[in-house]
């Protein structure tokens, strides 16, 4: 694909990123705003469908109102001699698939601050409406000072409507992620991103995948059929607490994950254990197969746990000795002056009926 070395009168190409199977990724200057960002540059073929076009614009607005931490932010997108592309901040760092081919799967405190910061973007676009339908660890970018940014939403959507027939046979997403109802052509929701960021977790923590296939065809029946092998028997270090809600997040039916992404990510939080005295952030081996992936050091979370479901009693507040709840005290009185006062009437009509003898 030849590239432009500047897009709409404005942005300067400088360096190529990163190739994927629908755009490539370069980093330029936006000459207007003098800053670094990111742009991607989609497919000849895929900037050639009319309909794809439409249904990116339509996409692309929407990320673009999308405002949090653990999002990539949109900035522009536009067509430049035949070619549409997608302006967004630059983040300095690398894919997450590209630290687990550096590094192999990652210690379980330093994954979980990575996967919550995942559930709070994600979490946060499905409370705006917006599905990303592709989670995959090549759609999260991790930062040198281990923040987590999630990119490309919309595009799969996007995707899904170049043919008016498409939806009912284009697989949403990626095979290896996506979910059992994406796998049977469906119509994703918020519980299919949950799936995929559930398969991501799987990966991290064990440094596999739960289902691998010669072929896409045979991926699709495995989401849908087949039984994941246990986490821990990949990874004993995972707590059971923690494999419990990874097999949870890989059911078949929806109705049987988290309900969304957020409380997902409060399960998470709850399983956080802190680090020992003795350990130190994992460092990346000073080798070329790995030297550019960044060390991860266990950030603060961006995720913000809901603690109203996990509040004890002992934290509760309790009423002082002195607080004396007086409109209790009245309604007993006047309880107490009723029935006094209806002993006079009872005797009147004993007596009425049974009186004395002489």
């Amino acid at each position: 694909m030849n590239t432009p070395s500047l897009l709409n009168q404005r942005y300067q190409i400088e360096a190529h990123i990163a190739s994927g199977g629908m755009a490539d990724v370069y980093r330029a200057r936006d000459l207007m705003l003098d800053r670094t960002v990111a742009i991607k540059i989609l497919r000849d073929e895929l900037s050639s469908s009319a309909t794809f076009r439409e249904r990116f614009r339509q996409e692309a607005r929407s990320a673009a109102n999308l405002s949090h931490p653990s999002i990539v932010t949109i900035h522009d997108f536009g067509l430049d001699n035949g070619k549409l592309f997608l302006v967004m901040e630059y983040i300095p760092g690398k894919d997450l698939k590209s630290i687990l081919r550096a590094r192999g799967r990652l210690p379980v405190n330093e994954a979980l601050p990575l996967l919550i910061q995942a559930c709070a973007g994600l979490g946060y676009a499905h409370s705006a409406g917006l599905i990303h339908c592709d989670v995959k660890p090549q759609n999260l970018i991790v930062t040198p000072d281990a923040r987590l940014k999630i990119t490309d939403f919309g595009i799969a959507r996007a995707l899904s409507a170049t043919n008016p027939d498409e939806q009912a046979r284009v697989v949403w997403g990626s095979p290896q992620y996506f979910s059992p109802e994406q796998a049977a052509g469906k119509v994703p929701s918020p519980a299919s991103d949950v799936y995929s960021l559930g398969v991501v977790m799987y990966e991290v923590l064990t440094g596999s995948l739960p289902f691998n296939a010669g072929s896409s065809t045979e991926l699709s029946a495995l989401h849908q059929t087949a039984v994941p092998m246990a986490p821990r028997q990949l990874n004993p270090d995972i707590p059971p607490i923690l494999e419990q809600i990874i097999l949870k997040v890989l059911s078949k039916e929806p109705s049987a994950r988290y309900r969304s992404a957020d409380q997902l990510g409060r399960a998470l939080m709850s399983t956080q254990r802190p680090l020992p005295a003795q350990s130190q952030p994992v460092s990346t081996p000073k080798s070329p197969a790995s030297a550019t992936a960044p060390t991860i050091s266990s950030p603060v979370p961006t995720y913000t746990n809901d603690q109203s479901s996990h509040t004890s009693l002992e934290n509760s507040p309790r009423p002082s000795p002195l607080d004396i709840d007086w409109s209790t005290w009245g309604l007993a009185l006047l309880a107490l002056i009723a029935v006094g006062g209806l002993i006079p009437l009872w005797l009147w009509v004993y007596f009425l009926y049974f009186p004395l003898q002489p």
